[in-house]
């Protein structure tokens, strides 16, 4: 049996735990896939540059708005296919090589799973081998989530992982599943040329966001896709390209294809981390302490297969903290996932940190909100913005930002000075009147839903 000092399951945010200060350690990195993890292959980068070609295309449809004569004539799918994956596909075999070129790292392609505390059994296509670890990161990630009725029904279905990358976007998707990734990814294809389903089983889409988020971006969507909102899937019939979905209520949606969003399951169940000891949590997530540390010493998690945040901006810091309290064990420092930033790349973005409405209400939280309109900034004028808001949840007499909620147009960068604020302690009233606000700049429009607070 070989022996490692370190032993790091999962090439994503994984494999940024080792740098320049493991030199001089036996290093080995596990992967069964692709190097760059979800992010690179299948997640947010991807996602992102399709998402961004979806909004060009919505540009030049909507030039009339600005008295621009435009047309679109198409979107050509392959070539943005390829484009995108070209460049990530080069990034992800270069992070490949950059790790087994080096003298002190040990690359195997294959699938690990535990058989003792700190011994692992690496099944790969020549020969499974053993090894142990004086210590072992396990960031071996999550993947989609397929229902009982789509799974046992036997024909094909797509996920986040594969539909990016599809020959030709479909006549008719329906996408199952109301979150960021439905939201984004039926966009994409409805720009693109395919006429869009959503089934969701609750009542609006992007439910977890605040209430106001969520019900006025599902009413601003409605027009544009066939939404089947509280109603689930019971079963999937027809043929590969010609497919039936049966909700609960006995109506059917016809498909070309079926793109499955409903979420995300952690790959713990695939590493026999009983024959470790380590211990998770019901939904299968690792559980670990503020450290990063697993209940088997020498042994840390980090990301969608540990974090209550399944984020890679989450992910990110906490490979940080693992590698930090791997190499100064009597100096341990902690992640925090207090006020974790998040936003959906649609069109319009949102954006949020910290509390929602509902969250305050559900916890009897005093709270004070203030609101402003895209719209009613100069700014907001030159867009022709009639949708896009701003939204803050102060605590009363002491001006904390508890929340903060943002739908609209660059939502993603605009919130950036709120997370700042409720990171580090600002108060609104002195985010809103110590520093300048450039006029007329977009972000007029978080001054004007602080000064909304009336603080």
């Amino acid at each position: 049996m070989r022996h490692h000092d370190l032993v790091v399951i999962g090439a994503g945010s994984g494999n940024a735990v080792i740098d320049d200060s493991f030199a001089g350690l036996d290093v080995a990195i596990v992967e069964e896939r692709w190097f760059g993890g979800t992010c690179l292959n299948a997640g947010c980068v991807p996602s992102k540059m399709l998402a961004h070609t979806a909004h060009v295309a919505r540009t030049v449809r909507e030039a009339g708005t600005f008295d621009v004569d435009a047309e679109l004539r198409a979107v050509r799918w392959r070539e943005a296919r390829d484009r995108v994956f070209r460049r990530l596909d080069a990034e992800r075999d270069q992070g490949r090589r950059g790790r087994t070129d080096e003298d002190c790292i040990t690359v195997y392609e294959g699938t690990a799973r535990f058989t003792g505390p700190r011994t692992l059994r690496i099944d790969r296509a020549e020969g499974a081998v053993d090894v142990s670890a004086g210590q072992i990161v396990v960031a071996a990630g999550s993947r989609p989530l397929v229902p009982g009725p789509v799974a046992g029904a036997g024909l094909p279905y797509e996920t986040s992982d594969t539909v990016m990358r599809i020959d030709a976007p479909p006549r008719r998707l329906a996408v199952l599943g109301g979150g960021y990734v439905a939201a984004e990814l039926a966009e994409v294809f409805a720009e693109v040329g395919s006429s869009v389903a959503i089934v969701e089983k609750e009542e609006r889409l992007l439910g977890p966001q605040d209430e106001t988020v969520a019900e006025r971006f599902t009413e601003l969507v409605r027009s544009r896709y066939d939404l089947r909102l509280g109603r689930e899937v019971t079963a999937v019939s027809g043929r590969p390209g010609e497919l039936r979905l049966t909700l609960d209520d006995g109506s059917t949606i016809e498909a070309d294809v079926l793109l499955v969003a409903v979420g995300r399951v952690p790959n713990s169940d695939r590493l026999h981390l009983e024959a470790a000891g380590i211990a998770t949590h019901d939904d299968g997530r690792v559980l670990v302490d503020a450290h990063q540390r697993t209940t088997v010493e020498g042994v840390f998690a980090l990301g969608d297969i540990c974090s209550p945040v399944p984020l890679k901006h989450v992910a990110n810091r906490e490979a940080e903290v693992v590698a930090h309290n791997l190499r100064s064990p009597d100096h341990l420092i902690a992640a925090d996932h207090d006020l974790v930033p998040a936003a959906v790349f649609t069109q319009p973005q949102i954006a949020s940190v910290g509390a929602t409405e509902q969250d305050c209400r559900d916890r009897g939280v005093d709270y004070r909100v203030g609101t402003a309109g895209y719209g009613d900034t100069a700014y907001g004028w030159a867009m022709e913005d009639t949708t896009g808001f701003c939204k803050v949840l102060a605590e009363p007499g002491t001006g904390r930002i508890l929340g903060a909620h943002l739908m609209g147009a660059q939502a993603s960068v605009l919130i950036q000075p709120l997370v700042l604020a409720a990171t580090l302690g600002i108060d609104a009233v002195t985010l809103a009147k110590s520093p300048y606000w450039i006029h007329p700049a977009l972000t007029e429009v978080v001054e004007n839903a602080l000064l909304d607070l009336g603080m």
